[in-house]
């Protein structure tokens, strides 16, 4: 090899080095060139049958894949080129450095494509989407984490290929214990985060597209990254929270086992109203509608109160908006019901309360006048 470098240089002796050496890093660009389409060719041929990962790795990595052949090519150009020792070395450094990033560049593609063929088994909008969001919620934050990782070792790939890290190494992990300790005080809420994404990952309180109670508000996680968690409310606005609220503060989860909730409606009434005729009512109303999943339907009295019997009404529905709809079914219903058989069952407490209190005021200026003349 040597030998062909010197007598490839001496054909070309009589032309100034600058001119040999662009020459001849043009020429490897293009041979660089030339060989990664070639290759891309054969592999797109190769992986044809092959399942999706192969097809959708040949074709995603086709820009990186350039990127490294174009460096081997680049680093053979200069070892035949009549450069200095010190543009052959800083050359040959840069190369290096885009290798290592090209090298971190396709392992996240790789990483991205493997979890979007994984996750095209689970369905987030089936019926039961349980197991569907258990597994989408670990994808995806241990997707960042790895994509975290892969950025940081391809950050100190790089470092360590400049001759005074490896030379003052020692002094440099001192320094940087000490610099360590400030930023970790810097970035203790950072860190804090990081660690509470690992533990949802493992633990999973919280899913892709639970149904939670927090701060006072419903909503579906929408989003969880590395640092936050972005809660879809009812009425569409966006509540941010931070990865830690979740593994130091309550909330409610309706969908942690399953999401099928059951739905409550109250219902204040005469003593005089039977409840066989609301329970045989409410069974009606739930059985000829959709939304109710044929699971639980109960009328109860559950407290008396001075004037009404408190009657709490039980139905079941396969997910939260389901149910709250169902409840408003059952309310208009079952209001309509009594309004049309037993009008009379309804709480008259407050009308006639108020129709007392004028009489008892008026007889009282009527006193109070006749005692004046």
């Amino acid at each position: 090899m040597e030998r062909f470098i010197e007598e490839f240089r001496s054909d070309f002796a009589w032309l100034p080095d600058w001119a040999v050496s662009i020459a001849m890093l043009a020429a490897a660009f293009g041979l660089g060139l030339f060989i990664q389409r070639l290759g891309f060719r054969i592999l797109t041929r190769l992986v044809e049958n092959k399942d999706l990962f192969w097809r959708s790795l040949v074709a995603r990595t086709r820009r990186p894949m350039r990127l490294a052949i174009l460096t081997w090519a680049l680093s053979f150009g200069a070892a035949i080129a009549p450069l200095t020792d010190y543009q052959a070395s800083a050359l040959r450094h840069i190369l290096l450095i885009g290798f290592i990033i090209v090298v971190g560049w396709m392992a996240k593609i790789a990483l991205h494509i493997w979890m979007t063929v994984y996750l095209r088994r689970f369905k987030l909008d089936a019926e039961d989407n349980l197991l569907a969001r258990k597994h989408v919620t670990q994808s995806r934050i241990m997707e960042r984490i790895a994509s975290i990782a892969i950025i940081a070792i391809t950050l100190a790939a790089i470092l360590m290929t400049f001759p005074a890290v490896q030379q003052y190494g020692v002094s440099l992990l001192a320094s940087a214990g000490v610099a360590g300790i400030v930023l970790g005080l810097a970035l203790q809420p950072v860190l804090k985060n990081l660690f509470a994404g690992i533990q949802l990952a493992i633990t999973q309180p919280i899913r892709i597209d639970d149904a939670l109670i927090v701060e006072g508000e419903w909503g579906n996680v929408e989003e969880i990254t590395s640092t936050y968690v972005v809660v879809k409310l009812w009425d569409w606005r966006r509540l941010v929270l931070p990865l830690s609220y979740f593994i130091e503060k309550p909330f409610q989860n309706w969908t942690r086992e399953g999401s099928a909730l059951i739905g409550t409606v109250m219902i204040y009434l005469d003593y005089s109203v039977p409840v066989a005729a609301v329970r045989r009512k409410v069974e009606e109303i739930a059985a000829a509608s959709k939304l109710w999943d044929r699971r639980v339907v109960a009328v109860q009295v559950t407290d008396f109160r001075e004037n009404v019997m408190e009657i709490r009404i039980l139905v079941s529905a396969n997910n939260a908006p389901k149910t709250f709809d169902l409840r408003c079914e059952m309310r208009e219903k079952i209001i309509d019901f009594i309004q049309r058989e037993y009008p009379s069952a309804l709480p008259r407490v407050r009308a006639e309360g108020a129709a007392n209190g004028n009489a008892a005021v008026a007889g009282e200026a009527a006193r109070h006048q006749s005692l004046q003349s």
